[in-house]
């Protein structure tokens, strides 16, 4: 048996900071129990925390130079967090804070909007947003993964995989528990509910495939048939997809499986799911000598059938135009500027909603494009050609709200995504 890794275990909605200052001077937080704090130091002084009526979701959005954090409803700017470098955003798994790749470590941001239960009742907090202090040092730091509980953080540099529950982060910086992959690579790793681990195997030239590791983080299997191994989504049931460079790897019910693209070579290198569903949705593309590739096809990963269908758009996107609605919809974010959604049992369109213009995608993946959230029933696109945003009702198909933006916006999340 091959030794994959080696351990190492160790709606009254806020919509400014002015109004989070009107409130707390009304004495809003007076009520309920000391909510948690973000800080490393500990939790955050009661008294500047507001108590809200209604939860109240933020959006964080990055740009040159840092990153803003809007009211979820209103879509105002709450704050504005200066943060030099490129930088990639992941909810953390909380429903609270979000995780900023960034530079040489993963920084964890508060948001400032939570909630807590207490008894039968759900109670809403809000507070200023701010970097709390709590990071991870990491060399290049890449894919993170909330499932289960647990969030994972893997350092495409070294190889070191760090696990931790996410609800910690109220008060500092959690217990984390640390693995590392025999070698480095561009990888990803998930933590499942019985504690065992699925892992991506390469190396710094060439990336096969998938581990599964029990508990004590020894392998109990792998396979090998997925070159150019990226990416993940969780389906219904905890089966999990990785995108290969000719199909996908489906892990379920304690096997991984290979799924064959139809194509020769047909890439499916970023993938959404949804608890919703037993289908993940993934890109697909045919041609591995494309300096940018704008395919018009999407792929449906079915989990329980290990097969895969091809649905035709009629337009292109790129790999931040895909996201899952509240009922496992497939979304997708076309080029013609319309939010495209598709049953993901059959791969029809149901629905084609307009929601900005028409736009291309730039050749420099990290350069600002379109981008798609979901949070609820209500699904975020970004517009960086009109510095804007806009909040679309997945329920009823409109555009509920639309704001510009100080800055030119690039990646988009919720910390509930």
């Amino acid at each position: 048996m091959h030794s994959l890794i080696a351990p190492c275990r160790r709606h009254t909605w806020l919509a400014a900071p002015l109004a989070l200052a009107l409130l707390t001077s009304c004495g809003a937080a007076a009520a309920g129990p000391d909510p948690a704090g973000s800080s490393a130091a500990g939790p955050i002084p009661k008294s500047d925390v507001v108590e809200l009526g209604e939860a109240a979701p933020r959006l964080t959005l990055t740009y040159d130079g840092g990153v803003m954090v809007l009211d979820g409803a209103s879509l105002e700017l709450v704050e504005t967090v200066e943060l030099d470098g490129f930088n990639r955003l992941n909810p953390a798994g909380n429903g609270r804070h979000v995780i900023v790749s960034t530079g040489s470590a993963f920084k964890v941001l508060d948001t400032g909007s939570w909630s807590e239960a207490h008894g039968d009742h759900a109670h809403h907090y809000a507070t200023a947003p701010s970097l709390t202090g709590v990071e991870f040092v990491a060399d290049q730091p890449g894919h993170v993964v909330s499932h289960a509980g647990r969030t994972v953080l893997f350092s495409d540099g070294t190889g070191v995989i760090e696990s931790f529950d996410p609800a910690q982060l109220a008060n500092g910086q959690p217990d984390t528990d640390t693995y590392t992959a025999a070698e480095a690579h561009h990888g990803v790793a998930v933590e499942l509910k019985n504690g065992n681990m699925l892992l991506t195997i390469g190396n710094s030239t060439s990336r096969s495939g998938l581990a599964l590791l029990d508990q004590d983080r020894r392998e109990i299997m792998r396979n090998e048939q997925c070159p150019g191994v990226h990416g993940e989504a969780t389906a219904a049931d905890e089966a999990v997809t990785v995108g290969c460079e000719n199909g996908a790897l489906v892990y379920r019910d304690g096997k991984i499986t290979k799924v064959d693209s139809p194509d020769d070579y047909g890439r499916m290198g970023n993938q959404k799911g949804s608890e919703e569903s037993s289908v993940v949705l993934a890109d697909y593309k045919t041609d591995p000598n494309a300096e940018l590739e704008r395919p018009e096809r999407i792929a449906l990963i079915d989990t329980n059938n290990r097969s895969v269908d091809l649905v035709e758009l009629g337009t292109s996107y790129s790999f931040r135009s895909l996201g899952r609605g509240p009922h496992g919809q497939a979304l997708v974010l076309g080029t013609d500027g319309s939010l495209h959604v598709i049953d993901p049992a059959s791969g029809a369109a149901t629905a084609r909603i307009p929601v900005i213009g028409e736009w291309e995608e730039p050749v420099e993946w990290q350069q600002p494009r379109p981008a798609l959230a979901v949070q609820g029933h209500t699904a975020y696109v970004t517009d960086p050609d009109n510095s804007s945003i806009h909040a679309v009702d997945l329920e009823s198909g409109d555009v509920i709200e639309s704001a510009k933006l100080p800055h030119v916006p690039n990646e988009l999340t919720g910390a509930g995504n």
